[in-house]
């Protein structure tokens, strides 16, 4: 069963456009990018897919033939498939396996630029990595993450919904009911991720014990790959370093919290590997004076968040037996999970990166007031018509926001975003000690996040 990605209109443009480069799909393993390729294909007269874990024979023709022309012609001949320019789509998958074939993206685009070419792997980017100036101006990447709360209603059939959130807004907010659904749908998300294997078995079972078992098998697997990465690299330190990184999510990550004897330099080059990995995302303090947020890093202060809340509870080992049992502890008992407002901070983070543009590599940012004496931070920062935005999450529909309003007084902002489990609305402030200048700060739910992109 194939779910709808919002990357499947991006790759339709690809393939009618007059001129097309060479597109390379980038993400962690599993998050659907073969599966997008083989539902693109289905567009085309003809297609050809080569696995280059499957086929030695494949690799060794990558590196004897360099006339991509001839060498199209000889994967036809080969898969008995005709190769004709606009009507085949040749697919390169576990494209890692063939730096031949990475490097062969490179002259399709010169010598064969009509034919359709599109290229896929695990653990890309370090075979990216020893490649020098690879692609530039040559190859169209395109970025993948897993399912988004968006995708995850079109694979329930909810459409509608996502109509309706998106044309609403604090003057004009869902009516209750609609909003209760999906508030429901959206803890749901939360507990099955947005893994495609899981949000598959849950639209077709209904079983939250058929999700985690797909969960696990990712699970096992990208611990499998760890020997792959790197052989100067302790498959263990990549391990204890993953679990730390669930452990403080939310916080600073402190290296010498890592378990066993490991230098911090170890530490780095771990935490390195498994972003290139697609595993974690890191989250860089910005002072956020202003615009780029890029401009202002501490590199002393960093955040790490995992790829997937479904996948986090697994390693947490936390049992999807029930959804009342996983309900209580993602809203109400939250003594088997770290911090249950960190785990909604970590939909939200991945949330702001699957809604942009794939085309893309996203960076997230934070703040938080580095002056011991006090103690204020802000979850996320992000760039809207040139001025800085900041973003509070709550897991649920009640809490503080004082650092939110320090911050946006400090940097001298009008306007901000909470993210929570209430409706749309909005909140203002006159601050009699500047100017009497009002600020707001827009509610927006968390199953809404995409509003705020597409602000």
């Amino acid at each position: 069963m194939y779910l709808l990605r919002s990357i499947d209109k991006v790759l339709e443009q690809w393939r009618v456009a007059a001129e097309h480069k060479p597109l390379l799909l980038r993400g962690a393993r599993q998050v659907g990018k073969s599966s997008c390729v083989r539902h693109l294909a289905e567009n085309f007269d003809y297609y050809i897919e080569v696995n280059f874990e499957k086929r030695d024979d494949v690799k060794r023709l990558f590196a004897q033939q360099k006339d991509v022309c001839l060498l199209s012609k000889q994967l036809g001949m080969l898969y008995g498939v005709p190769v004709v320019a606009g009507k085949t789509l040749i697919f390169l998958d576990e494209i890692q396996a063939c730096p031949e074939a990475i490097k062969s993206l490179w002259f399709f685009k010169e010598d064969y630029p009509e034919l359709h070419v599109a290229a896929a792997g695990s653990l890309l980017e370090f075979a990216l990595r020893d490649i020098p100036s690879f692609g530039v101006g040559r190859i169209r990447s395109l970025f993948l993450y897993p399912m988004s709360f968006d995708e995850f209603l079109i694979a329930e059939g909810k459409e509608m919904w996502i109509e309706a959130k998106r044309h609403a807004h604090a003057d004009l907010p869902l009516f209750e009911p609609l909003h209760s659904e999906l508030v429901t749908y959206f803890r749901i998300y939360m507990m099955i991720g947005g893994m495609p294997a899981s949000v598959a078995a849950w639209v077709s079972k209904r079983d939250y014990t058929v999700c985690q078992a797909e969960l696990d098998d990712i699970q096992s697997s990208y611990f499998d790959d760890f020997a792959k990465y790197s052989p100067r690299v302790d498959p263990q330190l990549l391990r204890n370093t993953l679990y730390s990184v669930i452990q403080q999510h939310g916080r600073k990550f402190i290296f010498n919290r890592v378990e066993g004897e490991f230098r911090t330099e170890q530490v780095k080059t771990a935490l390195a590997m498994l972003c290139d990995a697609g595993l974690i995302k890191r989250v860089s303090h910005s002072a956020a004076n202003g615009v780029p947020l890029g401009a202002e890093v501490n590199d002393k202060h960093r955040r790490y968040i995992f790829l997937d809340s479904g996948l986090m509870l697994r390693i947490l080992n936390i049992e999807l037996n029930s959804y009342d049992q996983v309900a209580a502890i993602l809203t109400d008992a939250a003594s088997q999970l770290v911090n249950r407002g960190e785990f909604a901070e970590l939909v939200l983070g991945w949330e702001l990166v699957k809604y942009a543009n794939p085309q893309l590599r996203h960076e997230l940012y934070y703040w938080e007031n580095t002056n011991k004496s006090t103690s204020a931070e802000v979850d996320y920062l992000v760039e809207r018509h040139l001025q800085v935005v900041p973003i509070e999450c709550k897991s649920g529909t009640t809490g503080k926001m004082k650092s939110l309003w320090l911050f946006m007084r400090a940097k001298h902002l009008t306007a901000a975003y909470r993210c929570s489990l209430e409706n749309f609305q909005r909140l203002r402030r006159v601050d009699p000690d500047d100017n009497n200048i009002e600020r707001t700060i827009d509610i927006i739910p968390l199953y809404a996040v995409s509003n705020i992109i597409n602000a």
